[in-house]
């Protein structure tokens, strides 16, 4: 009878694929340290706090780092900058930081989606010097140190975990929907008729929910978006992204069969009201309010969904597991591989213009313990970028999913992560927006993200 591999063993080859495709591709500029003025004892670190105020799982977890910090290094201190806002407004309001010595802090925290923009505007230090001297950089999997790498072969962050995306559903909707409670659709129409069931059978709930439009800002385009368009015949290639050209591609049959997708859902009134899924914070409503409460049906959402529900969290919800089932995104029509996922991740990054760059990597060494590293990835429903954490069967049982998330990695794209791409992301969330509000059709979306596309990328364009 055959060994099955377990968890631990085929966790370290699937985090390994994750990072060998996140390789990003990027053009880098050498920044050097100009920063000037501030306390040279105390080290600013700079990250997203959630809109939500009872979500304190980025503080809690930093309040205690510092902690651990200060005590270490006698008369250092850490002065933590957190910046309250959306994902969107979050990337503007760093930047804008990172542009003087005034207002960049010592570090920051930085979405693998805009690191290589912000490494070709001279934002970011490279770290190199810093990495050869630190034991615990040969801890990390060779590949995910690739994840915040220049052109120039230069390392401009530690990333501190990654990322899969599936869908959520409540098992109480499905059971009085007549849907099956280890529901796994082959197809998106599958998604869409478990959708038209629960808004016939269970009323007063929100049938699903698929981010759309600017003010969801990534969310939109990474979570809905793209995870229909790499599930198109148009996704077994990069379908935004031509790397032999070097361009940008025009939308396709892919590209307007995930407009439609998206129309469907919000012209049916299969998903949540407009208004609120134009409303920036609507993603904390879901995982706060909507899921905890039974009153959405199946959402397509992240991995980290379980870090709003632990103790503490105040949303606290020890009943998640049991209530709600999960299912792979499927391919559009059943094609091979089936399944669909995107991953990204976060990483700590040191502005070119910080005043205290040496004490800031000191900070990151003592978040990047074994410990401390473990104790991230469960608080965040992460998944592991350190092989000894990854290997650990205190992490791989510390949190139902973590299986069933990781498993995904094989199945797992990513944004084509170079310094347009912020621009092209805005041009995708506004095509999104015109079919969800009826605005445009499919057709008239699809050729005005052609349009914003060109503007994007100074019409580096290809169609296919």
């Amino acid at each position: 009878m055959p060994v099955r591999p377990t968890v631990r063993s085929v966790r370290s080859v699937r985090i390994t694929a994750l990072f060998t495709l996140t390789a990003l591709a990027s053009t880098a500029l050498t920044a050097c340290s100009s920063g000037s003025g501030g306390d040279p004892d105390t080290v600013k670190v700079s990250f997203k706090q959630s809109t939500d105020n009872s979500i304190k799982v980025m503080d809690t977890y930093l309040a205690g780092i510092k902690e651990q910090f200060e005590k270490a290094n006698p008369g250092k201190k850490v002065e933590l900058v957190p910046i309250k806002a959306p994902d969107s407004e979050y990337y503007t309001k760093l930047q804008q930081m990172l542009r003087s010595p005034k207002t960049a802090p010592d570090l920051v925290y930085e979405d693998t989606f805009l690191i290589n923009s912000d490494i070709t505007s001279g934002y970011l230090k490279p770290l190199d010097e810093y990495l050869a001297k630190w034991k615990d950089w040969d801890r990390f999997i060779d590949t995910a140190k690739a994840a915040a790498k220049g052109e120039d072969g230069k390392t401009y962050g530690v990333p501190d975990g990654t990322d899969t995306r599936g869908l959520w559903f409540s098992k109480d909707v499905f059971a009085k929907a007549g849907l099956p409670a280890d529901w796994q659709p082959r197809t998106w129409d599958e998604v869409l008729d478990a959708a038209r069931a629960i808004k016939e059978k269970v009323p007063g709930v929100t049938p699903l929910n698929v981010y759309t439009g600017k003010p969801a800002g990534e969310a939109a385009t990474m979570q809905g978006f793209q995870m229909l368009l790499y599930g198109t015949n148009d996704g077994r290639t990069d379908p935004l992204y031509d790397k032999g050209s070097k361009k940008w591609i025009a939308a396709g049959q892919g590209f307007k069969d995930s407009l439609a997708f998206v129309e469907t859902v919000y012209k049916e009134k299969l998903g949540p009201e407009v208004s609120d899924a134009l409303d920036p914070n609507f993603g904390t409503k879901v995982r706060g309010e909507l899921l905890p409460q039974g009153k959405l049906g199946i959402a397509l959402d992240g991995s980290w969904l379980p870090q709003d529900w632990l103790e503490g969290s105040g949303h606290e919800w020890p009943e998640w597991s049991k209530e709600l089932g999960l299912a792979a995104m499927p391919t559009q029509n059943g094609q091979a591989p089936g399944k669909v996922s995107m991953s990204g991740g976060w990483t700590w990054s040191i502005p070119a213009k910080a005043a205290n760059p040496d004490l800031a990597f000191e900070f990151v060494k003592t978040m990047q313990t074994r410990a401390n590293a473990q104790k991230w990835y469960v608080a965040n429903s992460g998944i592991a970028v350190r092989e000894d954490v990854a290997d650990d069967p205190a992490y791989v049982d510390a949190q139902p999913g973590i299986e069933f998330f990781t498993d995904l990695v094989e199945h797992t794209h990513y944004r084509p992560a170079y310094p347009a791409y912020p621009k092209v992301s805005v041009a995708i969330q506004e095509a999104m927006e015109g079919v969800t509000t009826g605005d445009k059709s499919v057709e008239e979306a699809a050729r005005g993200y052609d349009e914003a596309l060109k503007e994007a990328t100074d019409d580096q364009v290809v169609r296919k």
